[in-house]
């Protein structure tokens, strides 16, 4: 029996992804993608915000899409539904690996062999960012585990909520960012711009330079994301905040119920859970998106009426 079909399941859309059952694998698959995401990023000339680094959800994984190298471009992926990494670049070779238990140094190793066995250049930054105490991708040797199944959870959620904030995305007419995974920060995001730069960001990320985190934030913006735990909330939550924070966000009433602010992170939370076991995930979700922009974009006097419209619809060009 392959890999793959031990562990089949009958996964619904909206999976429990609870935290606490999978942290160790989170944490060993939040460290394999940077290191994928590093390759991306050593290769790929510099878009802003630092849209050129990230990391984005298909139907089997998650994907650098094209990156420029010898062979005219590479592709890598880590596959979710084969708990594989496949290679290929545009002369139709492709290698790879199986995703297991192992430690992070040996994913580094078969990494990079597999990029020169494809004739693409294995060099890239060799620590993690966005992580205290940052350990090389060489040195650490400690023992990972990998739980397939949780694996597949995770990865049936972010299609979920893949396809609900590319929804969100469309009814914006402004500058807004694709729907895309840092792997920094292991989350997936999506973010409005109101045209109007920001003040400079104060930095402060560990393991980031202030650069980088500037350059982020050149401009106004209302953010939304995921994260599966880990982060300041330790279990699989929806965030939702301002830069720079306009006054009164924090009062701002927000929908769901399940909604609140968070001071310590400075921003709202919803819980994955209270959509998961909504009667219409999909609707809870995006009225959590739709309110806590609203609230950003009010508070801060963004002109709405020059930037909001309708979601897109198949095939419907929009009304000028």
């Amino acid at each position: 029996m392959s890999q793959a079909a031990s562990v089949a399941e009958d996964i619904q859309p909206w999976p429990e992804i609870p935290f606490a059952a999978w942290r160790e694998t989170c944490a060993a698959l939040h460290l394999y993608s940077q290191i994928v995401g590093k390759y991306r990023l050593a290769r790929t000339p510099w878009v802003n915000h630092s849209w050129h680094a990230t990391l984005y959800v298909t139907p089997r994984g998650l994907t650098t899409g094209p990156v420029p190298d010898r062979s005219g471009a590479v592709e890598v992926l880590l596959d979710f539904c084969e708990q594989s990494l496949a290679v290929a670049n545009a002369d139709g070779e492709v290698t790879g690996f199986a995703l297991e238990p192992m430690p992070v140094a040996d994913f580094h190793a078969r990494f990079r062999t597999a990029l020169e066995e494809v004739g693409a250049t294995p060099q890239f930054h060799g620590r993690p960012n966005e992580i205290p105490d940052p350990v090389p991708f060489v040195e650490d040797a400690s023992a990972r585990p990998w739980d397939a199944q949780a694996v597949r959870r995770f990865h049936r959620a972010l299609v979920s909520i893949d396809r609900v904030f590319r929804e969100f995305r469309t009814g914006f007419l402004g500058k807004v960012s694709p729907v895309h995974l840092f792997w920094g920060s292991f989350d997936l995001a999506v973010t409005r711009f109101s045209g109007r730069t920001a003040p400079s960001h104060p930095g402060g990320i560990p393991a980031l330079p202030d650069a980088v985190t500037r350059e982020a934030y050149s401009h106004e913006v209302a953010s939304a994301g995921f994260w599966p735990g880990g982060g300041p909330i330790d279990a699989p939550a929806f965030y939702a905040y301002a830069y720079p924070t306009p006054t009164g966000f924090a009062d701002a009433r927000v929908r769901p119920e399940a909604a609140y602010f968070d001071a310590g992170a400075g921003e709202f939370v919803l819980p994955y859970e209270a959509v998961r076991t909504a009667d219409d995930p999909q609707a809870v979700l995006l009225e959590f998106l739709q309110d806590t922009y609203g609230a950003a974009a009010d508070l801060a006097g963004w002109d709405r009426a020059a930037l909001d419209c309708a979601p897109g619809v198949p095939l419907r060009p929009r009304p000028l």
